[in-house]
């Protein structure tokens, strides 16, 4: 008998939903200069596809080149598959369905939830379209991999999700060392910050002798001829740390791809719309073509600075959500177009800024002395690579370049508009569901651009910057609004928001960044710029409604979250989601009937959210500024201690949760949506754009067609 518990939550959606994102029109629109500009930066993008495959499981990548060899087989027929494999109609569906999965997410693991998936169709299913293709079945036996990995590994639970591998979980981001423990990463990580080595391209390899390999992306097998960013040394010492044993750099790591990356950069460069943007790709294509993180942080300075810009791009190793020590970064990249209509509106929000972040619960003391305006637009995606498409990004997420140059917000408008036919939305009381339809869209992008804006882009570190000097005056401290005395923790030398709080730095950032966004929804004059009212509280028009389904939102979410928690080993497998869960036990511990899970049967089969529109602004807006002001102060003053007892608590799932609304929960699911996007290639000196169709078939073509 399995030791999984219910298997049947780890099954590849059957169907998954699959949803196009139409870009053409914003494409069509651009220059010819653009499409080339769009065209190479779009393809250096999709050739960090191997280094994700790579970043997700030791097996992903030969799965990926099975499914591309079987379309290649049968020149995409997939009647033509089913018969020479002879399998019936059922499990080739259900294999299409897989491997759909498999490719929106860029892995076998979800890419929001980190559980591994896995086929409906039986071993022999796989068995027989190997054997139909030798091609496919070469994939997998080159890379040493059975069958058996695309399962359950039943003999090691814990491996069905991704973590540290001490604690039995699996993490391609340590390499070949099932023996790895979490206080040698972290020990590690304190002597990479001594050497100023950035850590978020790098993979770390504990060697048999009991050494330490960092390996770091690069074109170039070797450090360029001046050194890397540590200087000349290639092998240091780790002192008491880690007494007697010693960490190798090792350059070269996604070789391949690394150096076809940095060789389109330079060709995107070459077409590239000014001279900061050209800069801009020397700079990705030195960081990509080295290793140097250094170079990639100034292609970051000059990505702030590049203003407005018809086609928007970024790309590199970015967000850190998937290592379980969070700082190790996954590849992505997006290409964009600016939608200017909707982006006027993020433009407005931006000049309110400085007004709305007075709002907020806490005073001068611990918020940046001056507010940069950041270059805030509204994108329409022509491509994102990467294990899961956001609707909204806030970067670069170097602290240093946040405080001294700024940071850009783009919210991602045919991402957070697309939505499958007949969408289920279950939890909400069939009273709520005609003004939740109506208005989802639009609370979603209000709330996305106060999360990206004024959640990320508010709060200041208070840090001694060098030895003996603060950004604050030590000699007369902020008082802590909630200890009401003077603080007494602060930043040290060398120390960053994420390496003192670690592992759940980033859903404590994101539960931060959706309380401010909570917060404000409430502000009527804020609604107004997005169109919503005349800035007068009305709870009961449309802004009133814009607001109540925000609330209902974030209330569901912090339902349906508890799909993402692992009860074995009672861990949050994603980020927001075990922010937002936090966020619903505000909602139900704020009292007065602010929001109540309404049931009458044992099974909680009819569990829907009651929550009180009229008690928005006094009940849910006081208990929501209150958790938010810990979090926010916690943060700047680095209190490890307080903020990790803080999101403990209100992250913590009782058996209340874990037995009875959990499964409940995982049996009402609705499979996350998976995108199909375009392709450009460039044909006789011009750049074409290439859709295709929302179904396996389609997404399947996509990626061949992309030639990674």
């Amino acid at each position: 008998m399995s030791e999984i518990e219910n298997i049947g939550q780890y099954l590849a959606d059957a169907p998954p939903t699959i949803v196009p994102l139409p870009v053409k029109p914003h494409f069509e629109a651009l220059t010819h200069e653009q499409k080339l500009y769009a065209h190479y930066v779009s393809r250096a993008a999709f050739l960090g596809t191997r280094i994700v495959l790579r970043q997700v499981s030791p097996e992903s990548e030969a799965i990926f080149d099975f499914i591309l060899a079987l379309h290649e087989t049968f020149h995409g027929s997939w009647p033509d598959v089913r018969k020479a494999a002879d399998i019936d109609e059922e499990a080739l569906s259900d294999f299409l369905n897989y491997a759909t999965q498999l490719l929106g997410n860029l892995g076998n693991y979800k890419g929001f939830g980190d559980s591994k998936f896995i086929p409906r169709c039986s071993p022999e299913t796989i068995e027989a379209l190997a054997t139909a293709a030798p091609k496919a079945k070469e994939a997998l036996e080159k890379a040493n991999v059975p069958i058996s990995a695309l399962y359950a590994t039943t003999d090691q639970p814990p491996r069905m999700h991704l973590g540290f591998p001490d604690k039995g979980h699996l993490s391609a981001y340590y390499p070949d060392s099932p023996h790895i423990t979490q206080e040698e990463i972290e020990r590690i990580s304190d002597v990479m910050a001594e050497k100023k080595l950035l850590p978020e391209n790098t993979r770390l390899k504990k060697t048999e002798d009991g050494n330490f390999q960092l390996l770091i992306a690069s074109g170039l097998a070797k450090p360029p001829p001046e050194g890397g960013d540590a200087g000349p040394e290639t092998v240091f010492d780790l002192g008491e740390k880690l007494a007697g044993k010693k960490l190798e750099l090792v350059y070269g790591d996604y070789i391949e791809e690394m150096a076809k990356i940095a060789l389109h950069i330079k060709k995107a460069g070459l077409n590239a719309a000014n001279e900061r943007q050209k800069q801009m790709m020397d700079e990705y294509a030195k960081s990509f073509g080295t290793g140097s993180l250094n170079a990639f942080k100034e292609s970051q300075k000059l990505w702030v600075k590049d203003i407005g810009p018809m086609v928007e791009t970024n790309i590199g190793f970015i967000e850190t959500y998937r290592d379980p020590a969070n700082v190790r970064a996954e590849w992505e990249g997006l290409v964009a177009m600016v939608n200017k209509e909707r982006t006027q509106a993020f433009q407005k929000l931006v000049d309110a800024a400085p007004s709305m972040i007075s709002k907020l619960p806490w005073n001068s003391d611990f918020e940046k002395d001056k507010f940069q305006a950041p270059d805030f637009t509204s994108l329409e995606v022509l491509t994102f690579n990467g294990s899961a498409i956001p609707v909204g990004i806030n970067i670069p997420n170097y602290d240093d370049i946040r405080q001294q140059v700024g940071f850009k917000n783009v919210s991602l408008g045919n991402v957070l508009s697309a939505k499958a036919p007949n969408e289920q939305i279950p939890f909400i009381d069939p009273r709520d569901l005609d003004v939740f339809r109506a208005n989802r869209d639009q609370s979603f992008e209000v709330q996305v651009g106060i999360h990206e804006l004024l959640g990320h882009g508010t709060g200041k570190l208070l840090q001694e910057t060098e030895p003996g000097k603060f950004n604050f005056d030590q000699s007369s401290p902020p008082v802590s609004p909630i200890t009401n005395q003077p603080i007494s923790s602060y930043y040290k030398p060398g120390q960053t928001w994420s390496s003192v709080f670690g592992g759940f730095s980033a859903s404590y950032e994101e539960c931060r960044a959706e309380c401010v966004a909570m917060a404000l929804t409430c502000d009527f004059e804020l609604l107004k710029i997005f169109g919503f009212g005349n800035g007068a509280v009305d709870l009961n028009g449309r802004a009133g409604d814009v607001l109540y389904t925000s609330y209902l939102s974030m209330a569901r979410a912090g339902v349906v979250a508890v799909e993402y928690w692992d009860p074995k080993s009672r861990k949050w497998g994603q980020a927001h989601m075990q922010a937002r869960f936090s966020i619903l036990k505000t909602f139900l511990d704020a009292g007065e009937g602010f929001t109540i899970l309404d049931y009458t049967k044992d099974d909680l089969s009819d569990l829907t959210i009651k929550l009180d529109r009229e008690k928005i602004l006094s009940v849910g807006r006081k208990a929501v500024e209150g958790y938010l002001q810990k979090l926010h102060v916690y943060k700047c003053t680095a209190d490890y201690e307080a903020g990790k007892k803080l999101y403990d608590e209100m992250t913590y799932v009782d058996d209340w949760w874990a037995t009875k609304a959990r499964p409940e929960v995982l049996r009402r699911k609705t499979p996350r949506k998976v995108f199909v996007q375009a392709n450009t290639m460039e044909r006789n000196g011009k750049v074409e754009l290439i859709e295709y169709e929302a179904t396996c078939e389609g997404m399947i073509q996509s990626w061949a067609e992309r030639e990674v």
